[in-house]
């Protein structure tokens, strides 16, 4: 790899590390504005700007660390309590993460007035008289010899050795050297022991190493913030010069996992063996998967050969084969899981904002933000999520006064939250607000044309109204809502996620909208069946037993698709007439019972053929109407399996959905068991 190549690839890593320290800072900045003597969120916002600023000096980024450099010396005027936090800092810091998301943009806009504006606001409040300017910085010098003007002064004594990989990571010692030297008075002893002879260099490696005293009035932390970036890779100790001197209080056993957490930090300082993490392309994880999933189809090939040719040693390969297909699916699988933390903290600031545009107060609460989904899941969650909230702030929660006026708080409470479900995630947000007007809806929908005025529909129905494209009861249009676009968006995304939406509401008490969302995108457990020459594939974690259904039981029940379970009875969904499959059924017909939305239902075909992992694939544009069908795989002997949504089908079933569209005499007899179930 070219040294150009390798710049780009390191300036990369940055920009998606930035990212990530920005979501935090914006967390640690709104709590700091409800808890502004919170100390330990100073810290987390202190160190957050000084990791940016750092690392984005090393990766040539210096207009972005001269920027960040006077939101650090505002925030470590406030460590030291000559600051106070206030809404005025607090929203300048906020604005000034914007600037710093242009920074680290792949194409940068130019706010250089804007941001100098920012500047002289922040060193106007701390009263700093440095000469630092927003868009160019003067590197420090490497040894610093004029000490502090203030403060208790202390000798350190610090040794620092570089390790193996500090400078391939794009680190430069001669940088962290000259911030060092920027905290005080600064003398530096190298050792050049370790240089080997010239054949033997590494020129991709730092063989000096360092023994500093350092007379400063900074804190054990401050001086350790320093190698914060690369504490993982070097040699690091930082000890008081003097025993009477003591280490800084502040050196909170919280603060210090709050470091390691944020960097992936040691809990000491001996050189690292390795790196506890790496960063891999999406892309190139999308592709190990995928070829995973090639690799699960080849194997089930495999494995109907041996079968068919009924040889011991083919048998045992193949069982081998399966075996490490499948320890290869699960680490791919658990490769791909991330937290859905990171998306639900992007919407603290979203929420801080339009409560701030519109006259409101407004909390946003989180739980299960350590759920796991497949990153791919999550990367296209954030603008379904952003127009509910949008959608919840400007329709369902009401001003202030009028809370107060009908017996709520004045503050609001938006909700976010994840939870498992079997083989998927539920993620709701709720509101403490209005609700949705039911009546609003329905006369907006007969306005346009959606419904008859005599229409009767069931809350369920009304609330799905709120889906169609351009839909909206506003009166008023405004940057926030009224053009109708975003619930209609909301639901294209789900759709193309294979996930589900549910509404609940109380008028004066508020809504829920739940997203039933698949945990991964690629490769499921299954259950394979038959109906008649047809494969389909049932999702294994929603399925809960199968048992048999006879020409004697069918006949019983007169005409009604119901069958009796252990004195309990249970609509069935017969799939030959639900996909109209023009074969003879057998004698005995399997049912499988199944756990969905709208309580259980069985899903009746001939014959199971069992279990199987299965990549899923997409059935493409032709087939996106076709709910009850979620993708598509192909199965060892090379025909085409469609992997059923139980969820979808059965809801289509209880709605009349299909059964109205394809007409089969006897289905229609199975909607109302369904309904009846529904309603229960």
């Amino acid at each position: 790899m070219s040294s150009s190549a390798a710049t780009d690839q390191f300036r990369q890593a940055f920009r998606e590390e930035a990212r990530e320290i920005l979501v935090d800072l914006e967390s640690a900045l709104l709590e700091l504005g409800e808890h502004c003597e919170d100390m330990e969120l100073v810290g987390r916002a202190f160190r957050a700007l000084h990791t940016i600023k750092g690392s984005g000096a090393m990766f040539g980024f210096d207009a972005l660390a001269a920027f960040t450099h006077n939101l650090e010396n505002a925030f470590d005027e406030v460590r030291s309590g000559r600051l106070a936090v206030t809404s005025e800092l607090v929203d300048l810091t906020l604005a000034a993460i914007d600037h710093i998301r242009e920074f680290i943009a792949e194409s940068p806009q130019d706010y250089s007035i804007a941001r100098n504006e920012l500047v002289t606001r922040l060193l106007a409040m701390t009263a700093s008289g440095c000469n630092i300017h927003a868009e160019k910085v003067a590197p420090p010098p490497l040894v610093s010899k004029s000490p502090p003007e203030s403060g208790s002064l202390r000798f350190w004594t610090i040794h620092f050795a570089p390790g193996p990989q500090l400078m391939r990571g794009g680190s430069d010692p001669l940088l962290l050297i000259r911030e060092l030297g920027d905290l005080g008075e600064l003398t530096a002893t190298p050792s050049m022991t370790s240089i080997p002879p010239l054949a033997e260099l590494d020129p991709e490696r730092c063989y000096i190493s360092w023994d500093f005293v350092l007379r400063s009035d900074a804190s054990f932390d401050t001086i350790r913030d320093v190698f914060i970036f690369v504490e993982d890779c070097c040699e690091l100790s930082i000890q008081p010069q003097q025993k009477s001197v003591e280490v800084e209080a502040d050196r909170t056993a919280a603060g210090l996992e709050d470091k390691r957490a944020a960097r992936g930090g040691r809990r000491d300082y001996d050189l690292p063996d390795g790196n506890s993490s790496i960063r891999v392309a999406a892309t190139k994880l999308d592709q190990f998967v995928n070829l995973v999933g090639e690799l699960v189809t080849v194997q089930a090939r495999l494995s109907e050969l041996a079968v068919r040719r009924d040889d011991p040693d083919v048998s045992a390969v193949a069982e081998e084969v399966d075996r490490l297909a499948s320890a290869l699916r699960e680490t791919s699988m658990n490769v791909r899981m991330m937290p859905i933390r990171g998306t639900f903290e992007r919407f603290r600031r979203l929420v801080h904002d339009l409560a701030r545009d519109l006259g409101k107060d407004v909390e946003l609460t989180i739980e299960g933000a350590d759920t796991e989904l497949d990153k791919t899941v999550i990367d296209q969650l954030n603008d379904p999520l952003m127009h509910l909230i949008r959608n919840s702030m400007d329709h369902g929660i009401g001003m202030p006064q009028d809370r107060l006026a009908h017996g709520k708080p004045a503050r609001a409470n938006i909700h976010l939250s994840a939870r498992y479900s079997g083989a998927s995630v539920l993620i709701s947000v709720s509101d403490d607000g209005r609700g949705i007007d039911a009546e609003a809806v329905r006369a907006r929908a007969v306005e346009r044309g959606l419904i008859s005025a005599d229409a009767q529909l069931s809350d369920a129905e009304i609330h799905a109204l709120l889906f169609q494209p351009g839909f909206s009861t506003a009166k008023v249009v405004t940057d926030i809502s009224g053009r109708g676009v975003g619930m209609d968006v909301v639901r294209r995304n789900v759709d193309k996620l294979r996930g589900s939406i549910d509404i609940s509401s109380k008028t004066g008490q508020g809504s829920v909208v739940t997203l039933r969302l698949p945990l991964t995108l690629a490769i499921i457990d299954g259950l394979l069946v038959m109906v008649g020459d047809a494969y389909f594939v049932l999702p294994l974690a929603d399925t809960l037993e199968c048992i048999e259904l006879s020409r004697a039981e069918i006949d019983a029940a007169n005409g009604k698709h119901l069958i009796n379970v252990r004195g309990k009875v249970v609509p069935y969904i017969r799939l030959r007439e639900y996909f109209n499959v023009a074969a003879t059924p057998p004698d005995f017909e399997q049912v499988m019972l199944v756990d969905t939305d709208d309580g259980c239902c069985g899903l009746v075909f001939d014959r199971v053929l069992g279990n199987c992992q299965t990549m899923i694939k997409s059935l493409g544009r032709v087939y996106r109407h076709v709910q009850a069908v979620s993708g598509a795989t192909i199965l060892g002997n090379g025909t085409v399996a469609l992997i059923l949504d139980p969820h979808r089908l059965v809801h289509e079933c209880i709605r009349g959905i299909g059964l109205r569209v394809r007409g089969h005499p006897s289905l229609p007899e199975m909607a109302e068991p369904l309904q009846e179930q529904a309603c229960k």
